[in-house]
């Protein structure tokens, strides 16, 4: 039985949710086919005119492109450019075309987990820890009142959204303690007198709350409290990091390892028989700490660096990038950009057939879809 585009999309986004690509990236749907069912899905890294010539010729529904063919904003699509005949190519042939692309890199078990399994057993964690969307936009409301106010202050707020912390209702925090005020001779406080300095006995409450509603809690605490002036205080909350979700992968291995060792696993890994290797001008015997970035991963060796990395292993890098790491006491493995990726199709074909059980549609890995790099 064939599925829907969209439950198709649906499985993509359960397996790398787009919310984890880089701001910079274009991912998700990014050509709508001409038909809602889908019964055979072509996946490939690049999504070039050869492989959409196989694609039309395969008769699939739909391609998996891991790299987004529209990068760039189009203007104008001209049959006159690589990029104009492939979107033409597509949109005639009634292709639905998905990139998923950096939330593939980043999500638990994608591409840079895929490339980092080769190293060995060890701790892993990404270089960039990416933010929990879920928890992100929330912020912390404070306020101090008599013991006696707690219930209804505490209940008006959680009336309004605050205090929800998953399956919780009314989450708060209570703290018993002192509070004083000194009234100038206009003030009616609720306890004690103006015009001196008073102690009473308050406990501060605290509750999270979505940013989205704090307007209508501070109205809420304001009409409950029963002070003159309710105290209020508003703190913003970070979102939490996801430890193995992020950018990059940084692995520290059980057991150190010699850098023969490490390309050799990069190279079975890859199935490139030649990788480029820069050893560090310190040149250690054994290695421990790897960081790992899939494609072009220039831009994340601060990081790895930063972060105790003695070798960087990724698919391309600026000359001066890897004379830098050099200095810098960090190896570096280069593999090819798209040599770090392509072997994971094969993987997240599988989970998807997986993921979609007995309605799976025919999942074919590009046989056209190649490094356009060759040793000669």
């Amino acid at each position: 039985m064939a599925i829907t585009a969209s439950e198709l999309h649906e499985a993509l986004e359960e397996i790398a949710p787009l919310r984890h690509a880089e701001s910079w990236d274009n991912t998700g749907e990014l050509i709508s086919g001409v038909t809602s069912k889908v019964e055979r899905v072509l996946l490939t890294i690049d999504l070039t005119e050869p492989v959409l010539a196989e694609a039309i010729d395969a008769n699939v529904d739909s391609v998996i492109a891991y790299h987004p063919p529209i990068f760039s904003p189009l203007q104008r699509i001209d049959a006159g450019t690589p990029t104009g005949r492939i979107t033409l190519g597509a949109i005639r042939a009634g292709l639905h075309v998905y990139s998923p692309h950096t939330a593939l890199d980043a999500t638990p078990g994608g591409v840079n987990d895929w490339l980092a399994d080769c190293f060995g057993s060890g701790d892993r964690r990404a270089l960039e820890q990416a933010a929990d969307g879920k928890t992100g936009s929330m912020c912390k409301i404070v306020t101090f009142c008599p013991q006696d106010s707690v219930d209804t202050i505490r209940d008006g707020l959680a009336a309004v959204g605050a205090g929800t912390i998953g399956e919780y209702k009314r989450c708060s925090f209570e703290l018993a303690g002192t509070g004083t005020f000194h009234g100038s001779s206009r003030s009616q406080p609720n306890v004690g007198t103006s015009g001196r300095l008073e102690r009473v006995g308050e406990v501060r409450l605290e509750m999270v709350c979505p940013s989205n509603a704090l307007g209508g809690a501070v109205r809420a605490l304001r009409s409950f409290h029963p002070y003159e002036e309710p105290p209020v205080d508003i703190y913003a909350l970070e979102p939490a990091p996801l430890r193995e979700t992020g950018a990059g992968r940084r692995v520290v291995l059980d057991r150190s390892v010699s850098m023969r060792t490490l390309v050799d696993r990069v190279r079975s890994r890859t199935s490139v028989k030649r990788l480029q290797v820069a050893r560090s001008h310190e040149r250690p015997q054994k290695h421990r700490i790897i960081g790992v970035c899939v494609g072009a991963g220039g831009s994340m060796l601060d990081t790895a660096i930063s972060q105790g990395c003695t070798v960087f292993v990724t698919g391309e890098m600026r000359h001066h990038d890897v004379l830098k790491a050099q200095a810098s006491g960090c190896s570096v493995i280069l593999a090819g950009h798209t040599n770090t990726e392509r072997g994971y199709l094969p993987v997240l074909a599988k989970r998807l057939a997986a993921s979609l059980g007995s309605d799976a549609p025919e999942f074919i890995v590009s046989r056209k879809d190649r490094d356009p790099l060759r040793t000669s």
